[in-house]
């Protein structure tokens, strides 16, 4: 069943959810490019009698912009936090998984772009998610806000086709073992002795069964942090170089010629950025690869500084990595055009009623040798 006749299919239901709060899923629409201005301007200022006639004018518009237009209304509808928690009874409907897969954005060709400048994703699940996350630390100390990073890490991934696996309060020594585990998957029943969790949903649960590596690895690193270096809940330290040369390339890795990314919410100093006054803009192939190739590295903060993290609604990095995973993925962009938006967004950020006074500047960097695309598996 195609998203469009999903949409139909469950219009009644739809209607009679969405009319708890007209306003709010308008707004949604429109800050996600569902509909134009003029669009919105139009459905805000009908003339209808009830709450009712506002919410059918919305989704016809929607039903009659085509199938990419629902398919990403009914992403929306599953995804947004505001909206799954504003409607609940909408997680009792069959609109995800109702209809097959719609065909990856990295199997197809547009704009003349050819197969072979993306990396081909076939497997199902598309690979294994890793998320190590550190909380409780020896000296007492909490990182709160951590769990929620994790929490919508695991659900947006797992929405992209990733098995999402998480070890927490692991010391260096165990994260350490952990991503030599992983690099191979050799020996994977030792992840029961680093108590590994599977994310299945609705929270995290005990592995079903063995891991096997698909055609992405992606792992997450949520912890204290100093220059180069992720620290483990005994405040021992793990260079980040150390991590990612851990699964770099040779004849014996299942992940050699894949792309492995590592996405890093850890400070990287004691510093504070500060932000400044922007001035007036004006208007043939190799048999081999390196062993270093198909990384791709984002880390909260540059080197010497400190990364933001509310103690209630996760850290600035985290929760907009997920957010721009969330809106560009179903819009098939990459993974180094999706960051480029975090970095933009994560940088106007403010964390001090002095404007510029305390600021935050993700940094990227990749050895990718191809465009990484994730679709949506479940749209």
């Amino acid at each position: 069943m195609s998203a469009k006749d999903t949409v139909q299919h469950n219009k009644i239901s739809i209607l009679t959810a969405l009319c708890g709060d007209y306003r709010l899923i308008l707004n949604k629409v429109h800050a996600n490019d569902l509909v134009t201005a003029r669009e919105y301007n139009n459905l805000k200022s009908i003339c209808k009698e009830d709450v009712e006639g506002h919410v059918v004018e919305l989704v016809d518009k929607i039903l009659n912009k085509g199938e990419d237009t629902c398919r990403a209304f009914l992403s929306l509808l599953q995804t947004d936090e505001d909206v799954k928690a504003t409607f609940p009874q909408l997680r009792n409907l069959t609109l995800i998984g109702s209809h097959p897969p719609h065909k990856p954005a990295q199997a197809s060709c547009s704009d003349g772009e050819e197969k072979d400048e993306q990396y081909q994703i076939t497997h199902c699940p598309v690979g294994i998610c890793l998320i190590i996350n550190n909380v409780d630390f020896f000296d007492g100390t909490t990182r709160s806000g951590s769990d929620r990073d994790a929490n919508c890490l695991a659900e947006v991934f797992g929405w992209l086709g990733f098995r999402v696996l998480m070890c927490k309060n692991q010391t260096k020594q165990q994260m350490e073992d952990t991503l030599e585990i992983f690099s191979s998957l050799s020996d994977a029943a030792k992840l029961q002795d680093l108590n590994a969790k599977e994310f299945c949903g609705s929270g995290f649960t005990d592995l079903r069964d063995a891991p096997e590596h698909g055609d992405v690895f992606v792992c997450c690193v949520l912890s204290h942090g100093a220059k180069g270096v992720v620290l483990g809940v005994d405040f021992q330290s793990v260079p980040i170089k150390q991590m990612t040369r851990t699964f770099k390339a040779s004849d014996q890795s299942p992940l050699t010629g894949r792309p492995k990314v590592f996405v890093i919410q850890a400070c990287q100093g004691v510093l504070m950025q500060r932000g400044v006054l922007l001035p007036e803009l004006q208007t043939d192939d190799c048999l081999f690869i390196p062993e270093e190739a198909d990384i791709l590295i984002a880390v909260a903060t540059v080197e010497d500084c400190k990364a933001m993290r509310h103690k209630k609604h996760g850290s600035w990095f985290i929760q907009s990595v997920c957010k721009h995973l969330k809106e560009g993925c179903p819009r098939g962009e990459d993974m180094v055009a999706i960051l480029h938006h975090v970095n933009d967004e994560v940088s106007q950020q403010e964390a001090s009623r002095v404007a510029g006074e305390k600021k935050q500047m993700p940094e990227v960097r990749f050895t990718l040798r191809k465009k990484l695309v994730l679709s949506p598996q479940h749209i």
